[in-house]
């Protein structure tokens, strides 16, 4: 790396650092993030980091694996908590490297509350939450004055895996103009009927956004109540975002992947007919 007009915080040895990767394209890293990537003796990494990243990691450090997918054998939290500890007391510069933001549905609290037990010094690196940048990279923003003042962002799936429980369903419905999922392909329809019969309007706008930021990346946009149907008939495969609101009405003109790579015509009045009712 260049060098830059600011002094890097030292990553000490016998310390963790807790850095996002953000929601998938390498270069969406922080500087911070990839200082940490250069320094690091071990890297603890998650299934949705980029492998690109890790051709950063310095010759001869140790670098393991400790990916977390529904339906599939993983590590479990507390052994990987335990591992960071025990890499720290190893005298080892430690590098948590998670998707997206540590503290944003990525267990990040677990594993530091771990580490202050332990009394190991660590820092929490933010990294982009797929929530914001991957829904940027699909063309729809979070928030936008003529359509929300407010946002809220949801998990798909609880610890056991199944929808999470103690959800206000109908608080959700009627109280956020726009709401994100994360991790939600899975009970989509659960997630959609629960909406509905909580007030939301089934003919609201809404998408799908599967490996967000990434060359691959799909971009569904559908209804709240044709959701499943259509993420079912396009064997859309997790990990995906669920963003329920007008904002996705917004991507007819704020598409810029789409346009770069499809030399694509963006609308430049995508809400000309004004945003409908949320209600039912």
């Amino acid at each position: 790396m260049e060098s830059l007009p600011f002094d890097m915080p030292e990553f000490a040895p016998g310390s963790v650092w807790l850095v996002g990767a953000g929601p998938g394209d390498p270069g969406l890293i922080s500087l911070l993030g990839y200082h940490a990537l250069r320094h690091a003796d071990a890297v603890v990494y998650d299934a949705l980091v980029d492998s690109r990243l890790l051709q950063a990691v310095r010759a001869g450090a140790i670098v393991e694996y400790a990916g977390k997918r529904g339906g599939k054998p993983s590590p479990k939290q507390r052994d990987i908590s335990l591992r960071l500890v025990e890499l720290a007391r190893a005298g080892h510069r430690v590098l948590r490297l998670k998707g997206g933001d540590p503290f944003v549905f990525g267990r990040g609290g677990e594993e530091a509350l771990t580490l202050v037990g332990a009394e190991i010094p660590f820092r929490v690196v933010p990294g982009i939450s797929a929530g914001i940048g991957g829904l940027a990279y699909a063309g729809i923003p979070v928030t936008h004055r003529d359509v929300n003042q407010a946002v809220t962002f949801v998990t798909g799936h609880g610890v056991t895996g199944d929808v999470p429980d103690g959800l206000d369903w109908q608080g959700l419905a009627k109280g956020s103009p726009v709401l994100v999922f994360y991790m939600a392909l899975k009970h989509l329809g659960t997630i959609a009927a629960n909406l509905i019969a909580g007030g939301r309007n089934p003919a609201e706008a809404a998408a799908i956004v599967v490996r967000a930021s990434l060359p691959d990346q799909q971009v569904m946009e559908t209804t709240l109540g044709a959701a499943a149907k259509d993420a079912a008939a396009q064997d859309l495969r997790p990990p995906g975002l669920f963003v329920v609101g007008d904002v996705v009405r917004l991507r007819a003109g704020l598409d810029w992947l789409g346009a770069i790579a499809h030399n694509r015509r963006l609308d430049a009045d995508p809400l000309r007919n004004g945003p409908p009712a949320r209600s039912a």
